[in-house]
Parts: structure tokens; C-alpha cells; sequence
């Protein structure tokens, strides 16, 4: 059964990411804690598919601020497919250079804030771009993606560097370069992609190790309620004083 195949596949990735990956997890929580201890921000950015883990953090049942999704429209995950914004708009765009600076410009950032970037292949233009400018201005850079499948690929940008070359910090995503894992009869390309829930899972990891340190050192975190759970009858207020603190954190970075 090629569901049960894909759910060995998706086990193993996430099996590879806990013996490979938790002292590069915890490295790059330290370095997020420290930014939001000060009071800065976690910016996190993506291309395509990897923005699913930016929207997931937050906001998010269950998230905290101090991380800011930078989500580029044109970039985001593309449901028109054809047409509008499609996704061979897409493939174009993200291996633009220079398109990222401009993006960069959109915002306001301090050297104590952390730049977070999701990439699979780690080798379009509009990621680099966006790393070499957090490097400018004083930002650690932390980048998750399949960094063990990305040695050897050719680089987009003119720098020569993959975006896991230009990290402080790297945590790899354990998932296969070509992120479809399940074998079709009849067919050439495989389904069932991985990469995903590789991303969803460090993240996961990532964040609440994060909160892990700051609730150590002391730090209030504002953390985003549920507000469907009976009996609850403070969810609203907690709500409310989650997203007035990003309310009020967020006007000095745009």
C-alpha cells in the first residue's frame, strides 16, 4: 500500500532529524532566544512550499510572538497554478537576483534580530539575496532545508555560495533532494513528498525549545490560546494580549 510507504518514508526522515539534528536544533533556539529575549525579532522567510512553515509558527494556536513571517505574495504558495501568479511566475522569480533586496527594503531590522530561512535546495537567488542582507545589517542567519543533497548543486547566485554556505547555523531537514519518496508504476516521477513535514516537524522542535530556554531564563512568553476550549473563559484576554504585544513589537519594523 503506497500510503504505508510514504508513512515509513515520512517516520524515517523524522527518525534521522532526532539522531542527526537536536544539537543543531538547540543551537539555533539559543541564537532565536536570544533575539526575542532582547526584544527583537525571529524574522522568517521562505519561497513556495517553504512558506507552509512560516504560516504555521505563527500566528498559531499554540506559537508565541517574536517570530515575524516575511511571506512575499508572488512567492507564497501559488493555488491560481496557471494564469495569475502561476507557477511558472514562480520558478522565474525565485531564481531572480536582486529580487530579495528589494524585499528586504519592505522592512526595518536591528543586528540583534535573527533571520530564519527554509529552503529545500538552498540554491535560488531570491534566498541568498535575502541571507546576504541579514548578514549586512548584523543578523545571525539560521537556514533549515536538505543541506546534505544540496552539496554539489549549482548555485543561482552570482556569489558562488548555497544559503547553507552563508549560515551561522544549519539544520538539516533529512529530506531526499528530489522530496517525492514514493515509487508509481507506469510512471517516472515519484509522488509523495516529504520535505513539508520535515520543515513542520524542526520547526515544531525548534519553537518550543525555544520557549523551553526563554521560560528558563525567566522571559514572559505571549502565547497565542486556543479560544475554542470550554471553559476557558480567559482565552479571549490572552488572545488579545498576544496580538497587542506583536501589535506593538511590529511597528518598529515597518
Amino acid at each position: 500500500m503506497l500510503a504505508k510507504q510514504w508513512l515509513d518514508n515520512a517516520r524515517g526522515v523524522m527518525d534521522k532529524i532526532e539522531t542527526t539534528q537536536i544539537e543543531n536544533i538547540k543551537k539555533a533556539a539559543e541564537v532565536m532566544a536570544d533575539s526575542i529575549e532582547k526584544g527583537k525579532w525571529v524574522h522568517t522567510f521562505g519561497c513556495g512550499h517553504a512558506t507552509l512553515p512560516i504560516e504555521e509558527m505563527y500566528p498559531r494556536i499554540g506559537g508565541f510572538v517574536g517570530f515575524h513571517p516575511i511571506v512575499e505574495l508572488p512567492l507564497t504558495f501559488f493555488t491560481n497554478i496557471v494564469g495569475q501568479m502561476g507557477v511558472n511566475q514562480f520558478i522565474f522569480l525565485e531564481r531572480v537576483e536582486g529580487y530579495g533586496v528589494e524585499i528586504m527594503k519592505g522592512h526595518n531590522f536591528d543586528e540583534a534580530d535573527t533571520m530564519w530561512l527554509f529552503s529545500h535546495t538552498g540554491v535560488n537567488s531570491v534566498n541568498i539575496d535575502v541571507a546576504l542582507e541579514a548578514k549586512k545589517k548584523g543578523m545571525k542567519v539560521i537556514v533549515y532545508g536538505s543541506e546534505a543533497e544540496a552539496k554539489g548543486k549549482t548555485v543561482k547566485h552570482s556569489c558562488g555560495k548555497t544559503l547553507f554556505q552563508l549560515a551561522d547555523v544549519v539544520v538539516d531537514s533529512c529530506a531526499p533532494a528530489e522530496d517525492a519518496t514514493v515509487t508509481l508504476k507506469n510512471h517516472v516521477d515519484k509522488i509523495g513528498p516529504v520535505s513539508t513535514m520535515a520543515f513542520m516537524t524542526t520547526v515544531w522542535m525548534t519553537v518550543t525549545t525555544v520557549a523551553e530556554i526563554l521560560a528558563d531564563r525567566g522571559v514572559k512568553l505571549h502565547i497565542h490560546p486556543s479560544h475554542n476550549v470550554p471553559g476557558d473563559t480567559n482565552s479571549k484576554e490572552r488572545l488579545h494580549e498576544a496580538l497587542e504585544e506583536y501589535k506593538r513589537k511590529i511597528s518598529a519594523c515597518q
